[in-house]
């Protein structure tokens, strides 16, 4: 990852090859094959791959959301502390009115700029998407799942 290019708004979204190009299109795979062969050929046998395969299907997914949704869930957090040693002692309480996609989004932000991106997004009700694309220093966040 040394030749790698510095993390941007441009480049920060993340793809896991083992899921994103394997699991996930082998699972898809299944269940297509499975429903041409139920479709060809009706039978118990066939019907079985075709729950197997959705059940497959199925667990790659779910695996797949809860992963992030725990990943979520420490951003929330890890931001929510990092705010609470930024923001000014007067702004503090209103760190609790800030959505879990805005916390999401100002993880990136460097220390010098969190402050005045964290008012804007609580004044100006800033996105996700809109927050990281304000972003001047980008902080890298290497550790996604």
């Amino acid at each position: 990852m040394a030749n790698a290019a510095p993390q941007s708004y441009a480049n920060h979204a993340r793809l896991d090859p083992t899921f994103h190009f394997v699991l996930g299109p082998l699972a898809v795979m299944s269940v297509v094959l499975s429903i041409i062969v139920f479709t060809r050929h009706p039978s118990l046998p066939s019907t079985l791959w075709v729950v197997l395969a959705v059940a497959l299907l199925m667990n790659a997914t779910k695996t797949r959301s809860y992963a992030l949704t725990v990943q979520d869930r420490v951003i929330r957090l890890e931001e929510r502390l990092r705010l609470a040693q930024l923001l000014p002692e007067t702004v503090r309480p209103r760190i609790a009115e800030l959505k879990e996609s805005q916390l999401i989004g100002l993880r990136f932000a460097s220390d010098a700029e969190l402050p005045a991106l964290a008012m804007r997004a609580l004044n100006e009700g800033l996105t996700q998407k809109q927050i990281k694309a304000s972003i001047q220093v980008w902080r890298p966040d290497t550790f996604r799942v």
